[in-house]
């Protein structure tokens, strides 16, 4: 009989139509029945002897939540016997009314349930534990995952052990994972957990991944990547980590419209095992980041999101640096500009955020402009030893990237048909912080602002709070104006000034969209003994009346 391994995962979700993930312990038929009728099966294909299904649900009615089980080849196997959760459910969107959405990035797995955890309580758990409290109260329409879903490249003590029973872990990667196998050990560990299995459930998700999903300063340079090209390891490093984030988190992003164009997806499906086919297609992503999209767009009601992919689509190239490749920065401007009257929000998702402290911001530019010879081979040397030393690869560290985004949102903010806001939604630098940038002249009529939230689940040294907190400072941007006076820069077309934070600590961002206002919560993870963690609000402010 079939067994659930992994799951339910609810994932894209609209008004009459949804998705939800499984992995399932052979083949069978998955099969999800909505209490209202609605629901949908999927015969589960394979890769790399395991066994998933992405079911399709069918019949929704838009504004209306609707309860629903799992059922493998006609056995209920969800919910599990005796569940402690309320049952898990669809909300399907209605035209009107507020939109939240929920965001945060870099989420360690939490330790077993009564284990000590070295980095602070799990915001998702806490989360989850008061959404399991109070089913009724409120709670997020979705829930946007903005990279380092897994760390493939720091992985806790329990699956050290494991891999340690495995392989000679003195042989590289060592502690890191080697294999789609290893992987399917850290969604496991990090899915698997029973308030975050029910929230994933329950709560529509969508993801993007950033570097530690395949390994630290990913894709940093072409140096970087040659390096590690040259290593026995890497390209099954690199081929498992695109496998797996093609089954656990890309496929989820996807509406039933786009599944049903996808080639690899059909193949893959109707094959017995799709390893093979999926593996080429992960190479040939590897080999020319054009024949692979990653990023997405999602319309709920009037408000629109496009996460974009900054990670795989770059340009490496010194003399031609870019964060995303033409093809991709054609999609997104296409996605942005596309009947703009039809929304009054802009959410733009990039695992990287875009206004970073000055003082970083023009370290970052420095270094690039240093790496690609502005001061000469030897300077390039050591700016691209201190460019991987010190993580110097966010949008700033792609200069005419930076600008461009800066156009494209000036562009889009502006005009009669101008939505009310346009925001920037970032994590990865383990804090959280509110930034908004301004423009000589009039500048946009929307208000634009980088939203950064990160941890979910993580820590950050001292050494990097200091930075991160001096590096706001007058005296820092002094520095910052020295170092791009050094590097040639000219002037970055937007200025920006800090308007909340930094905050450090496990955290998660909600912004509530209703007609054209907007508000922004910030709320931290605080142990609690007993009950699980609770969310504590730090900030709560209108962003658009």
């Amino acid at each position: 009989m079939a067994g659930l391994r992994l799951g339910p995962l609810l994932r894209y979700t609209d008004g009459s139509s949804a998705t939800v993930w499984v992995e399932t312990s052979r083949p069978c038929a998955a099969e999800v029945r909505c209490a209202d009728g609605a629901g949908g099966t999927a015969r589960t294909f394979q890769v790399a002897g395991h066994h998933y299904a992405l079911v399709p649900v069918t019949g929704l009615t838009a504004g209306t939540t609707t309860t629903y089980e799992v059922f493998l080849d006609d056995t209920r196997v969800w919910p599990p016997p005796e569940s402690p959760f309320p049952p898990s459910a669809i909300h399907a969107p209605g035209p009107e009314g507020a939109l939240r959405v929920a965001f945060g990035s870099c989420r360690w797995a939490a330790p077993p349930a009564g284990g000590h955890d070295p980095v602070g309580p799990d915001a998702l758990d806490a989360l989850a534990t008061r959404l399991a409290a109070d089913p009724e109260g409120e709670r997020p329409h979705v829930l946007l995952l903005l990279g380092d879903q897994v760390y493939a490249d720091e992985t806790s003590d329990t699956t050290q052990r494991w891999l340690a029973a495995r392989r000679d872990l003195g042989e590289p990667p060592g502690n890191g994972v080697a294999d789609y196998e290893e992987y399917t050990h850290l969604y496991y560990e990090s899915w698997l957990d029973p308030r975050i299995r029910w929230l994933l459930s329950t709560v529509p998700s969508f993801m993007i991944f950033d570097d530690h999903d395949v390994i630290d300063d990913w894709n940093t340079s072409a140096a970087w990547l040659a390096d590690m090209r040259a290593t026995d390891w890497w390209r099954e490093r690199l081929l498992s980590g695109l496998m797996s984030y093609w089954v656990h988190q890309h496929l989820g992003n996807l509406s039933l419209e786009e599944l049903a164009a996808d080639p690899v997806y059909e193949r893959v499906r109707e094959l017995p095992d799709g390893t093979d086919v999926l593996r080429t297609f992960a190479a040939r992503a590897d080999a020319d980041p054009a024949t692979a999209r990653w990023s997405y767009r999602r319309d709920f009601g009037r408000v629109r999101l496009v996460m974009v992919d900054s990670r795989a689509a770059r340009v490496l190239d010194e003399k031609a640096r870019s964060m995303l490749d033409p093809g991709e920065d054609a999609w997104l401007r296409e996605q942005v500009l596309d009947a703009p009257e039809t929304y009054d929000h802009l959410l733009l998702g990039t695992s990287l955020p875009w206004l970073l402290p000055h003082l970083v911001h023009d370290a970052e530019g420095w270094n690039a402009a240093l790496c690609r010879g502005e001061r000469g081979e030897r300077w390039a040397r050591l700016s691209e030893k201190v460019r991987r030393a010190a993580d110097l690869e966010h949008w700033s560290a792609f200069p005419e990237s930076f600008a461009g985004l800066a156009e494209l949102i000036a562009e889009v903010g502006s005009g009669r048909d101008a939505p009310a806001t346009v925001c920037v939604l970032s994590g990865d630098v383990h804090h959280a912080y509110v930034a908004e940038p301004s423009w000589a002249g009039s500048g946009p009529d929307a208000r634009v602002l980088q939203l950064v939230c990160s941890p979910v689940h993580n820590s950050v040294p001292l050494s990097i709070r200091l930075a991160f907190r001096v590096g706001w400072s007058a005296v820092a941007r002094g520095f910052g104006r020295c170092l791009a006076r050094h590097g040639r820069l000219s002037r970055p077309p937007v200025g920006w000034r800090k308007t909340g934070g930094p905050w450090f600590g496990n955290q998660l961002m909600t912004l509530t969209l209703r007609g054209r206002s907007a508000r922004l919560r910030l709320e931290q993870a605080k142990a609690r003994q007993g009950t699980g963690p609770r969310l504590t609000t730090l900030m709560d402010s209108e962003l658009a009346p």
